[in-house]
């Protein structure tokens, strides 16, 4: 890894470099018309799923793959590398059986995290040391430089998407945003919360295996997997009192909470619904490509976790807030 890391950066240097000065100051002046959408809502949760289905709308514009992780130079090199490059990234994701790609829709907070904002996830080069910016997961205690980073960096990021598309609605998915709506809502007036919950018997084991698989691919350290289990339950502690705190300050009408149990049962409806109620416009434009999409999955199997008694136990414990809240038992 540190290798491959050594030998793309002079690469993306120079042609970050050359996209700044070309492009630059017309992504600056890029003016957000339309507020983004972001779906939010804790890791394995159903948001890359939610996020599969909206995306297929053109009125949408979503991050790919490859604008997730080149985002300084993604305007220039993107249409080269989903031609040649493809053999670089494997055809599904190590967590699960989905399908990935360097044109699949992606979680913006792999593009914050390369643009040098202060985020959770710069734990996954380094999965031995005491996780960073936990902060970042409920926006307490944040320093102000380091918001100030944040903030620089997800504007921008919005904008180039919004300038690459030619204006349209920007689409974003990452689940630690759930502790942010309070600044996303400041940040972006007018914004849109789709927010989903799951048991949290089906979220901590397959959260467990996603931090295992990513700490193994992306890591610069043989992962010890050492405390990695508190990790897990800390982060959806953290990240729920935030959203919970600022929710009583965002509009009510801004937010709508959706089951991953009821989308998968009923997905056409559900989707409906989050339209009608979130005023994104009429989804019958949408409901031929989403059908399409729904009736191509629908032999999709999710990965099927066993929890044992004890780990329920422990679960209900340390989540009950969770359980309590979404109604989950």
């Amino acid at each position: 890894m540190a290798f491959l890391i050594g030998l793309i950066t002079p690469f993306n240097s120079v042609m970050g470099t050359v996209q700044r000065l070309r492009c630059g100051r017309k992504i600056d002046e890029t003016p957000i018309e339309q507020p983004p959408v972001f779906i939010i809502g804790h890791w394995r949760s159903g948001t890359t799923y939610l996020h599969e289905l909206m995306c297929l709308d053109e009125r949408f514009v979503s991050p790919t793959t490859y604008q997730c992780f080149a985002p300084h130079h993604c305007l220039l090199t993107e249409w080269w590398m989903n031609t040649l490059g493809s053999w670089l990234v494997p055809k599904q994701r190590p967590m699960d059986n989905m399908a990935a790609g360097w044109d699949r829709p992606q979680e913006d907070e792999f593009a914050l995290l390369t643009l040098g904002a202060p985020t959770p996830y710069v734990r996954m080069a380094f999965p031995n040391d005491p996780p960073p910016f936990m902060e970042f997961l409920d926006m307490q205690g944040c320093k102000p430089e380091h918001l100030s980073r944040f903030e620089a960096a997800i504007v921008h990021f919005v904008k180039l998407l919004t300038y690459a598309s030619e204006n349209k609605r920007v689409l974003l998915k990452s689940p630690p945003h759930t502790g942010r709506i309070e600044v996303l809502a400041r940040l972006f007036p007018g914004a849109k919360f789709i927010h989903i919950v799951r048991h949290p018997f089906a979220l901590y084991p397959s959260t467990l295996r996603l931090w295992q698989s990513l700490d193994a691919v992306q890591g610069l350290q043989m992962p010890s997997g050492k405390g990695l289990d508190d990790y897990v339950f800390n982060c959806l502690t953290r990240m729920y009192g935030g959203f919970e705190d600022q929710r009583k300050r965002i509009d009510p009408a801004a937010i709508y909470d959706v089951r991953y149990e009821d989308l998968t049962a009923h997905p056409m409806a559900e989707v409906q619904k989050m339209y009608e109620k979130l005023g994104l416009g009429p989804f019958d434009i949408a409901r031929q490509k989403i059908e399409a999409f729904v009736a191509a999955q629908k032999d999709y199997k999710p990965n099927k976790h066993k929890v044992d008694d004890g780990l329920k136990a422990r679960i209900r414990e340390r989540w009950k807030t969770y359980f309590d809240r979404y109604g989950y038992f």
